[in-house]
């Protein structure tokens, strides 16, 4: 008699979500001597690997600058405080997100606009972000200041479309790439489009450290300047103190608020050694994805569109069901996990529920219920996938 796929998923090891484990043995020797370098100089904080991971960061996504930070969400903040974003500004975002992407613009006292999304990428919808930057106009409270487009679940927002909108409204731009850095539309990064693209190194990110942390990109040398300015305390900067003599150190001229956001040495160290990998990581995630997208051919599973011209870093891989819990449910007995993003849309919870929603959000909310992320990481393999594989196409609800 066959064995059964609860007997066999009994006697199988269990299955990470995301396996860092699989990732740290692999490079365990590499990582284990870039902590001792930085043991032994004792740099802790703004040490030399941090330069040179920025260094290594901008070649990587061809940009002019990298700026390191504390975390992704102080990544995004960065730029709007750059900007002078503040009361009575609107900042563009879709509500169908992490709450860091639109928890910043709180912060600095301005106001939220949420817009709704494509319903094949998950990403902001180009034509529902113009009807709702004019809808703001001619309400003609707020002033449209920036846009913050997110990388849902790896792969690029459509940027050449997004960036022109912000281009003709006068509007910066933020590619908040958190879960796709290192995605690609048309082989160009988004800080091609992007007046700056932030991302976060939280472990479970592609790119992820053994902490927290986070980096800004940008063409821009002076907003480089500037975050690196408020990234420490608004001191001065390398312009700020040009002609200009001092009877004490620069570092203690503090000429803008700014505030306490520098990535760790030890984190920066590890990074180095993950990022000489990535590349190769980003393809095993592709191949992936191709495994399980063809595996669920035909099932009652929607499986993940990429945009044309994209390269995904497959930061989830999430398909769609019209009962999502029950195959969550299903997936569990299995001893398969899974993760639905975001089941509260922000404009759903309390705290945000008094911002700006022009035109609806009908699709964040439709999407909201049926969404649900399969396991994905660079070291799953193919017996893996195939046992998920197999339990997805084994519901029947």
């Amino acid at each position: 008699m066959p064995i059964s796929l609860v007997q066999r998923a009994a006697v199988q090891s269990s299955i990470a979500f995301i396996d860092l484990a699989a990732q740290q043995a692999r490079l365990r020797p590499q990582i284990d001597a870039a902590i001792a370098r930085v043991l032994a100089h004792g740099q802790y904080v703004m040490g030399p690997e941090v330069k040179l991971l920025e260094q290594q960061l901008a070649a990587f996504a061809g940009a002019a600058h990298c700026v390191s930070c504390a975390n992704g969400t102080e990544a995004v903040a960065l730029p709007l405080m750059a900007w002078g974003i503040g009361p009575g500004d609107a900042v563009f975002c879709p509500s169908f997100t992490f709450a860091a992407t639109g928890e910043v613009i709180p912060w600095l006292g301005a106001s939220p606009v949420f817009v709704d999304i494509r319903p094949d990428t998950y990403n902001l919808d180009p034509e529902k972000l113009e009807a709702a930057i004019l809808a703001i106009k001619a309400e003609g409270k707020l002033t449209p200041r920036a846009i913050i487009a997110v990388d849902l679940f790896g792969q690029a927002a459509d940027y050449p479309a997004i960036a022109c909108i912000a281009r003709r409204h006068g509007l910066k731009l933020i590619a908040d790439s958190a879960q796709s850095f290192g995605s690609t539309l048309h082989g160009r990064h988004p800080v091609s489009w992007a007046d700056a693209m932030t991302t976060s190194f939280f472990p479970a990110k592609p790119l992820g450290a053994y902490g927290d942390g986070g980096a800004i990109l940008t063409e821009d040398d002076w907003l480089a300047e500037r975050i690196q300015s408020l990234r420490v305390h608004g001191q001065a900067t390398k312009s700020d103190i040009e002609g200009h003599s001092f009877d004490h150190d620069p570092k203690y001229l503090n000429l803008r608020v700014g505030m306490n956001s520098r990535l760790d040495t030890m984190q920066a160290a590890i990074l180095i050694e993950k990022l000489r990998v990535f590349e190769d990581e980003i393809g095993w995630r592709n191949t992936a994805a191709e495994r399980y997208t063809a595996g669920l051919a035909g099932s009652p599973a929607r499986t993940p569109i990429v945009i044309p011209g994209g390269l995904s870093t497959w930061g989830q891989y999430t398909i769609e069901h019209d009962d999502r819990d029950g195959l969550a449910a299903h997936l569990k007995a299995y001893d398969i996990p899974t993760a639905a993003y975001y089941p509260m849309p922000m404009h759903t919870q309390d705290v945000y529920a008094g911002y700006p929603r022009p035109g609806g959000l009908p699709v964040s909310e439709e999407k909201a219920d049926r969404v649900l992320s399969l396991p994905m990481h660079a070291d799953i393999d193919a017996d893996t996938q195939d046992r998920i594989i197999e339990a997805v196409l084994s519901f029947n609800g």
